[in-house]
C-alpha cells in the first residue's frame, strides 16, 4: 500500500465518541504545579496535603458582645436579683494586655475578643443593664460615646454556666490537624481556610491558558451591523465562557477570516499564552475550509520556519451528530494541544462538551474530567435518530421528576433551543427511535 493510499484509508475512519475522547485524553498531562497567591489559586487543584500550623482558634475567645465574668459570681442571678459586679475594664478584639477577673468583677468583653484570665464565662449584654442601672440593655453604647461604662457597675439577671459563650481554643482545628488534603480544588471557603491558618501561599496546578477564536469570513463581532451575508460571531463567545465555566482562563481571539496565512500567524501569535487551542468552523470538506487546510500542511515542507512546524492535526470523521467532523493534534514546539471543533453553533458546544472540557479538566488534574450522567424519563419521543451514530439532542431536565423533555429540533444551527437546555440526551447508535416514556441516559449540563 502506498503513502497516499494509506493515508487516504486512514481518512475514511469513522470513529467513535469514546474513540476519539480516549485519543484526547491521552496526550493531555496535567500542567505543571506552580506556587500561587491565595487569591490567585482560587479554582486550582492543591497538590499538597495542608496542615494546620497553629491551633483555630488559637486562643479562647467570646463568641458574644457582653461580660467576662466568673460562673460562681453569676450562679444565682435573677432578674428580681440581680448579681452587681465591678467592671474593672474592657476587652476588644485584638486587646493584649488582658485584666484578670476576681470575685465580684467582670470585663466588658467583644464578640472575638481573648477571654480574659480569671473569667470563666461570657454573659450576653442583653441578659445585664449594660452598665446603665435601669432594665435590660439592648445593646453596649459606643467607647467613644461612653467611656464610663468601661468601669462602674453591671447588674447581671440571668446566670451563666463555666465556659458559656466561649469559643475554645482548637474548638474549630487542632493543631498538626489535616485542613485540606492534596486534590482539592480551592474555592472561597477552602481559600478563606488557607488565610485562617496564616498561608499566604499554596502550591497548585495552575488554571489552564484557553484560547478560543472562530473562522470564517461571514463573521461579525456582536454589536456592528450585519452586511449581505454575513452573522454575528457566537462560538467565540460561547466557547469563551464555557471554558471559563469549565475553570480555565480563557482568551477570546474573535473570528479570522477564511484565509490560510492569517489563521497560521494568528495561531502561531497565540501559542505563547496558550496551555491548549480551540478553533470553531472549517473542519468539513468545503473549499473554505480554512482550518483544515491550515493545520493539514503542518507536517509538510510549506510549514518550514514557522512556529507551528513540525505539529501533526489530524481530522476525523466520528459517527456522533451533531459534531461529525472534529479535528485534533499538537502544535509547536511545546505541542500544545489543538481541537479543532465544527462551525455550527450546537456543534461546536456539544463538541466542546464532549471533548473541549474534559482535556480542560485533565489539564487542572482533576480525578474526574466528564459531566455527571443520569438516567432519566424522556416525557416526548425522539422519531428518528440514525442509525450507527451517537446522537446528542438538546433537553430540560427536571431533577425533582426525574424526566427529560427534548428542547428544540436536531438542527445544530438552533442555538436558541441550546440556551433553553440544562442537558444532552443520549441516544446511543444502535437506537432509531425513542418512544415516550422511555428511559434515556442525560449529560447533565449545570
Amino acid at each position: 500500500m502506498n503513502n497516499a493510499t494509506g493515508r487516504t484509508s486512514h481518512q475514511d475512519r469513522v470513529w467513535s465518541v469514546a474513540e476519539h475522547l480516549d485519543d484526547v485524553l491521552s496526550k493531555i498531562a496535567p500542567l505543571d504545579p506552580i506556587e500561587l497567591q491565595l487569591l490567585d489559586a482560587q479554582g486550582c487543584v492543591l497538590v499538597e496535603d495542608i496542615t494546620v500550623p497553629v491551633a483555630l482558634p488559637p486562643f479562647d475567645n467570646s463568641s458574644m458582645d457582653g461580660y467576662a465574668v466568673r460562673a460562681a459570681d453569676v450562679a444565682d442571678a435573677t432578674e428580681s436579683a440581680p448579681a452587681a459586679l465591678t467592671v474593672i475594664g474592657d476587652v476588644a478584639a485584638g486587646s493584649g494586655e488582658l485584666p484578670e477577673i476576681g470575685p465580684g468583677q467582670a470585663a466588658r468583653i467583644m464578640t472575638g475578643a481573648p477571654v480574659p484570665p480569671g473569667a470563666e464565662a461570657v454573659v450576653p449584654v442583653e441578659w445585664t443593664d449594660g452598665g446603665t442601672g435601669q432594665g435590660p440593655a439592648a445593646t453596649m453604647r459606643a467607647h467613644s460615646a461612653a467611656p464610663e461604662d468601661a468601669g462602674g457597675e453591671v447588674r447581671v439577671h440571668r446566670p451563666a454556666a463555666a465556659g458559656a459563650h466561649i469559643r475554645a481554643r482548637g474548638s474549630d482545628v487542632t493543631e498538626g490537624e489535616l485542613a485540606l488534603s492534596a486534590g482539592t480544588v480551592l474555592g472561597p471557603s477552602q481559600i478563606g481556610l488557607l488565610a485562617a491558618i496564616g498561608r499566604g501561599t499554596v502550591r497548585v496546578r495552575p488554571r489552564p491558558r484557553v484560547v478560543v477564536l472562530s473562522t470564517g469570513s461571514e463573521l461579525v463581532q456582536p454589536g456592528e451591523a450585519l452586511g449581505p451575508g454575513q452573522i454575528h460571531d457566537s462560538n467565540s463567545f460561547q466557547l469563551t465562557a464555557a471554558a471559563r465555566a469549565a475553570g480555565a482562563l480563557a482568551y477570546r481571539v474573535g473570528a479570522v477570516a477564511d484565509d490560510a496565512e492569517t489563521l497560521r500567524s494568528t495561531l502561531e501569535d497565540q501559542l505563547i499564552r496558550a496551555d491548549i487551542l480551540v478553533t470553531s468552523g472549517g473542519v468539513s470538506v468545503g473549499a473554505y475550509d480554512v482550518v483544515k487546510e491550515t493545520l493539514v500542511a503542518l507536517s509538510s515542507t510549506e510549514a518550514d520556519g514557522s512556529s507551528l512546524a513540525g505539529g501533526t492535526v489530524e481530522f476525523r470523521r466520528l459517527a456522533m451528530q451533531p459534531g461529525k467532523p472534529q479535528g485534533f493534534g499538537l502544535i509547536g514546539p511545546d505541542r500544545i494541544p489543538l481541537l479543532a471543533l465544527p462551525g455550527n453553533p450546537v456543534s461546536s458546544y456539544v463538541s466542546f462538551e464532549l471533548f473541549v472540557r474534559p482535556a480542560i479538566r485533565a489539564l487542572m488534574g482533576l480525578s474526574e474530567v466528564h459531566r455527571p450522567t443520569t438516567p432519566a424519563r424522556c416525557t416526548e419521543a425522539v422519531a428518528s435518530s440514525p442509525k450507527g451514530k451517537r446522537q446528542f439532542l438538546r433537553g430540560s431536565y427536571d431533577a425533582e421528576a426525574g424526566t427529560v423533555t427534548p428542547v428544540g429540533g436536531a438542527g445544530s444551527h438552533l442555538i436558541k433551543a441550546m440556551a433553553h437546555a440544562n442537558a444532552l440526551i443520549i441516544v446511543p447508535e444502535d437506537t432509531t427511535e425513542v418512544p415516550a416514556g422511555a428511559d434515556v441516559e442525560v449529560v447533565l449540563l449545570g
